[in-house]
């Protein structure tokens, strides 16, 4: 016999998109239940953006000290890595950060808690494996994504990962191949060479990091590629295990097979909305051939039903500060329901933590028509503040529509794209022209003064 538990909202997965869609039925007087089948902490947290900047700022401090003679400053030796060390310290603050969202989640009234596992039986009920039947006039669904393993691996057996598996790790491996040069192949790939592993990193087509500029793209490969030991229009044409090593053999084109054995091989190439174990199909919702909701990206709202998505699950960029918007939204729809709204959005934004940094403002340069806007861009080999660092390494493009002289976007390879990418990010989301852009202040001597050489150049010529 089942336990019904009746509740406004049914908000499944306690995550960066999950715990602000709590807050904010909270906020409107209902009842929730947040249902979490996992450990709590998030994805960020565990075994996203945190625990991978641990292992990135390990690396930034051993490539410092190799870095140093360039300056002048002689070290007596090479920076000897205690992989142990460096894994226990990733663990022990990823540890921390996961405790401060635990704390808030245990400190919720436990009648708005449920750790469970469940899935649809029909339109508003959910059945838990532990014997609970939820009836909710609401539902919201921030399950994230997992990481996908093609067949091809799995005879690899254990000595195949994901991203969320690096940091359980005791030590560092001596080897590692990761398939795909997105941001998670980039960044661990960076740090784990950085860090004395062996790494060589695979990539199916010529695409880099998400950037869709050509010429930032070319010039991200070319200052990160001999790191990676990238090899771009792979196909992999052998997979095999002998003892604890991995063999895998790939081509190029019409050329010969290269077979290299690693002791890990990383999958980094892809992840997939986590909504199989719910049984949707069980329900009304409207779905695709991929088992998806549509759903009204305005909104959230599944077409038609008292049904939200939100987070990674909805296929958008996985970027923390969006899931958490998409939670805001979905949580404030769905207390609304059926007076539903759509959401303001804040600029695109998107960073690589590789260094140097990649970032990306606005839609990315193939969202545009090159006929109606124009380049402005800087070359930070000739920049004067990144040549005293020593950091004079990349390219910055930032788009301008001619018509109105309207800044649209950016992307880059540089050094602190991070702030750079902040900075325009504001101006793109206050709608600034490139003059208005360029009658802020630029103190001397910045790597800011970077983002003004680009905007000047922009301007050339316009209209």
């Amino acid at each position: 016999m089942h336990t019904r538990i009746d509740c406004d909202v049914a908000i499944i997965g306690a995550g960066s998109a999950g715990l602000p869609a709590y807050r904010e039925v909270i906020k409107a007087g209902l009842k929730p239940l947040l249902i979490e089948s996992g450990p709590h902490g998030t994805m960020c947290a565990r075994v996203g953006c945190m625990p991978s900047k641990l292992l990135i700022a390990a690396a930034e401090a051993a490539a410092a000290v190799r870095h140093a003679p360039d300056f002048g400053v002689q070290v007596p030796c090479q920076p000897q890595v205690d992989g142990v060390a460096v894994m226990d310290r990733v663990r022990r603050e990823r540890d921390r950060f996961v405790s401060f969202v635990v704390d808030d989640v245990q400190a919720m009234p436990p009648e708005h808690r449920l750790d469970a596992r469940v899935e649809f039986l029909r339109d508003g009920v959910l059945q838990s494996d532990q014997g609970h039947e939820i009836h909710a006039s609401r539902i919201i669904i921030a399950t994230g994504t997992q990481p996908v393993v093609p067949e091809l691996y799995r005879p690899l057996g254990e000595l195949v990962i994901v991203n969320d598996d690096v940091f359980d790790w005791q030590d560092l491996p001596r080897s590692v191949l990761l398939v795909g040069s997105g941001v998670i192949g980039v960044e661990l790939g960076l740090a784990l060479a950085r860090l004395g592993v062996r790494v060589r990193v695979l990539n199916r087509s010529g695409s880099f990091a998400h950037l869709a500029d050509p010429a930032v793209r070319q010039a991200a490969v070319d200052v990160l590629a001999p790191e990676l030991n990238l090899v771009q229009d792979a196909r992999v044409t052998t997979v095999r295990r002998e003892g604890q090593q991995a063999w895998v053999g790939w081509t190029v084109g019409d050329g010969p097979e290269t077979q290299e054995s690693f002791d890990r091989v990383l999958l980094t190439a892809g992840r997939r909305p986590a909504l199989a174990a719910l049984h949707l199909e069980r329900t009304s919702m409207p779905l695709d051939d991929r088992g998806m909701p549509e759903i009204d990206p305005a909104t959230l709202q599944v077409r038609g039903q008292p049904v939200f998505l939100a987070g990674d699950v909805t296929g958008r960029h996985a970027i923390q500060h969006e899931a958490s918007d998409d939670g805001r939204l979905a949580g404030r729809n769905a207390a609304a329901w059926p007076d539903v709204q759509a959401g303001a959005r804040r600029a695109p934004l998107a960073i690589v933590f590789s260094n140097p940094q990649i970032m990306q403002v606005g839609g990315g340069f193939g969202a545009y028509d090159p006929a109606s806007m124009r380049v402005g861009a800087v070359d930070w080999t000739r920049q004067g503040r990144s040549r005293v660092m020593l950091r004079n390494q990349g390219l910055l493009h930032v788009y301008m529509r001619q018509a109105d002289q309207r800044f649209i976007g950016a992307e880059m390879i540089g050094p602190d794209a991070e702030h750079v990418a902040h900075l325009l990010a504001w101006a793109l989301q206050m709608d600034m022209t490139v003059p208005q852009m360029l009658g802020m202040p630029f103190y001397h001597p910045t790597i800011q003064e970077g983002v003004r050489t680009a905007l000047r150049d922009a301007l050339k010529g316009a209209a």
